[in-house]
């Protein structure tokens, strides 16, 4: 019998500041970073390379009033966000010479947005994969995830003011490889939630369609749903 499991961590008071801090640290070096590259694009000059935008906006910055703040987290989760800044140049070059779908010019991160990448490593940490985005065209408001052998299922709701269907929970699924694009598990009005991945692309969820719950399973997406 082969199990899986599907895990929700919920950190105490101290931890969710910690992880604030973290955030935060990483937006800024990110926007930072951006505002360096966009200058130089600006102009013309060649966009300056991440081990000196590292030295200039982590190294030497946290030796500033302004930036000091930056020693309080790991140098792990800041040189990952230029990271991230160097994927979102490389996928908008990339969609400018066709060798992929078009996507717009990196963007400002602000405090306001909680939307989140899906990434997949491997246990050492090696092999970084995007599987979703975290900003921009196909990324998703995430907040629970589970994960067959070949695909992760996303539980995912759109920030609104009003109680309506589109920004109830939904599924969304991806291969685990990052290949493919997320598509909806389930074109279903109402709310899925509680999702559990079989093999394959099966999975398993609570769903509120009818205005009372019942248990759904699937065997594949449903497809881009209108």
């Amino acid at each position: 019998m082969q199990l899986r499991y599907s895990f929700r961590l919920y950190p105490n008071g101290p931890q969710r500041a910690a992880l604030a801090q973290a955030f935060g640290c990483a937006r800024v070096v990110y926007n930072d970073a951006l505002q360096v590259r966009e200058t130089a694009r600006a102009g013309g000059a060649a966009l300056p390379k991440t081990g000196d935008l590292s030295k200039l906006l982590i190294t030497e910055a946290k030796k500033t009033e302004e930036r000091a703040w930056l020693g309080g987290v790991s140098a792990v989760v800041l040189q990952q966000s230029l990271r991230n800044l160097d994927a979102a140049y490389r996928n908008f070059f990339d969609g400018l010479k066709g060798k992929r779908p078009r996507v717009g010019a990196p963007r400002y991160k602000s405090r306001k947005d909680n939307r989140q990448a899906v990434r997949r490593a491997n246990y050492d940490g090696s092999k970084l994969v995007d599987l979703t985005p975290g900003s921009g065209a196909g990324a998703r408001y995430a907040y629970d995830l589970t994960l067959s052998d070949t695909s992760a299922t996303v539980t995912a709701q759109e920030p609104d003011t009003a109680w309506r269907n589109e920004t109830l929970s939904k599924l969304w699924q991806v291969p685990a490889d990052g290949t493919g694009s997320a598509v909806r598990v389930s074109c279903n009005r109402g709310e899925q939630l509680f999702a559990a991945a079989d093999g394959g692309q099966r999975v398993v969820w609570v769903d509120g369609t009818t205005g009372w719950t019942d248990l759904v399973t699937r065997e594949r997406p449903a497809g881009q749903c209108g």
